[in-house]
């Protein structure tokens, strides 16, 4: 599933109240860690993250005290103990198997030594597979046995929504959009390479006018690099905006497209801007281009809260009822 379909998934057992116990299998990076921590956030719920792989199983169990003759086990600070929350364990399959078997009867009776897990807590858990050349240990049957088993894979129009909605550089967005394998592109050479992660980094970077190849790797840098300086090539970006697009042609180049669909779509700003952007683009490129400016627009606008407002907009634009029926066409609908 895409990391959308996770954040829709998880959401819907908030939503249920559905307390079965989840795992997330997926690359590094892809964002498995940040979904979670969103669906917890958005539910207003309490939120502890536990890097099992960090801990000693002390640390999980607790430490036994002697009162009056009998060892009692005094459980960690962090661990939730009312309220309700979302109690993730992060790089389960990271822990020795001893923490493992801990984590097994925390998961599966959700109480451990003298502690036992509030009724309002979900716990889920997330791990990295062998194949992304991670440090795992397998993950005993039984415990697995204890999840519902999620896996969670890349995907560029996850992010690209994530981006727009977090206000990433368009010039990073335009670039991934061109170049969607380099969204997660896992080099074992290398210690920087691309992910969702890493590109989320390399934003940082390029916002402060530095080098991003810390964060993704020389070779993403570098392809990156070579398309920022055809993106300055886009002066009359401006124009379209303010409705004076008329003698601006679409650009040939495909990587000047990619730049040219959204850096607009970053750039409109209000609905006048929308509707002159959406009018341009019907004009001089095809329905794909069109299909992309909107998938950004859509995304910047309902994060605004207007979608309302750019809704009226496009419906009083005849040039959005001629897009909509050549889309459909185009979809055999």
């Amino acid at each position: 599933m895409t990391p959308s379909d996770l954040e829709a998934y998880l959401t819907t057992l908030v939503g249920l109240q559905v307390r079965l116990s989840v795992m997330i299998w997926g690359a590094p990076g892809v964002g498995k860690s940040s979904v979670v921590a969103q669906v917890a956030r958005t539910a207003g719920l309490g939120f502890t993250d536990l890097r099992l792989g960090q801990l000693a199983p002390t640390d999980l169990r607790g430490l036994p005290v002697a009162e009056h003759g009998v060892a009692r086990w005094y459980p960690p600070e962090f661990l939730p103990t009312s309220g309700a929350g979302v109690l993730f364990l992060d790089e389960i399959n990271m822990a020795p198997p001893t923490l493992q078997g801990i984590a097994q009867q925390l998961i599966l009776d959700r109480r451990v030594g003298s502690y036992t897990v509030p009724d309002g807590w979900f716990i889920w858990a997330a791990g990295n597979r062998k194949e992304d050349r991670a440090s795992v240990f397998d993950m005993p049957a039984p415990l697995a046995n204890r999840f519902v088993h999620l896996e969670v894979e890349p995907h560029l129009e996850s992010f690209r929504s994530y981006a727009v909605a977090h206000g990433l550089h368009e010039q990073i967005v335009a670039f991934l959009s061109y170049r969607p394998a380099l969204l997660h592109k896992l080099d074992a050479a290398r210690p920087a390479w691309p992910s969702p992660r890493s590109w989320e980094m390399a934003d940082t970077l390029h916002k402060a006018g530095l080098d991003v190849a810390p964060a993704v790797g020389p070779g993403a840098a570098a392809e990156l690099d070579a398309f920022v300086r055809l993106y300055t090539e886009l002066a009359n970006l401006d124009r379209v905006l303010r409705g004076q697009g008329d003698s601006v042609a679409f650009p040939a180049e495909p990587s000047l497209r990619y730049a040219a669909t959204v850096g607009l779509s970053m750039r409109a700003h209000t609905t006048d801007h929308a509707v002159a952007c959406f009018r341009w683009l019907s004009a001089q490129a095809g329905a794909e281009w069109v299909q992309l400016f909107m998938s950004n627009l859509v995304t910047q606008v309902r994060a605004r809260g207007q979608m309302g407002v750019l809704a009226r907009a496009m419906e009083a634009e005849p040039s959005f009822a001629a897009f909509l029926r050549e889309y459909h066409a185009l979809l055999g609908e």
